[in-house]
């Protein structure tokens, strides 16, 4: 049991070092169908649940939070599961600026886990909202009146 368990966390140092060393524009990602995969690993480090660092993908498709997805960490996969059910549901299907304004409920007996879940989310869309490109307002042309040049 303490192998796999050695194993396990082996593994997970070992994706983390690869997912880390990947550019920064891989690991935020849009494409052309309004698709765009926020990671927090960059912009959270700091942010530390009950056993490290949790980060997670934020998936935003046509303007609003499709999926959330916790990537490998050193939680309790108890713990960690409970706060990502409690958490993760709260987000879904809404608008960056609806999900900023939420003030989400945290999960019984998974208190750092949850807070720490609802910190990277948090960073990772206001990341998003300043990645975000501006909408091109279209300019009203005005006719102009044309001039006849004068024979002299």
């Amino acid at each position: 049991m303490k192998k796999t368990n050695k194993l396990m966390a082996l593994m997970a140092i070992v994706a983390i070092a690869l997912f880390a060393a990947m550019p920064a524009q891989a690991r935020r990602h849009a494409d052309n169908n309004g698709k765009q995969v926020i990671y927090t690993g960059d912009i959270a480090k700091k942010v530390i649940g009950y056993n490290g660092p949790t980060p997670v993908n934020i998936t935003i498709k046509n303007g609003k939070i499709s999926k959330i997805e916790a990537l490998p960490n050193q939680e309790d996969p108890k713990y960690l599961r409970r706060a990502t059910r409690k958490v993760f549901d709260q987000y879904e299907d809404l608008t960056i600026e609806e999900a900023l304004k939420l003030k989400p409920d945290v999960a019984t007996g998974a208190t750092y886990t949850s807070e720490a879940l609802i910190k990277n989310i948090q960073m990772g869309l206001k990341q998003a909202k300043i990645d975000k490109p501006e909408k091109k307002t279209k300019t009203k042309k005005t006719k102009t009146s044309k001039t006849k040049k004068r024979s002299k």
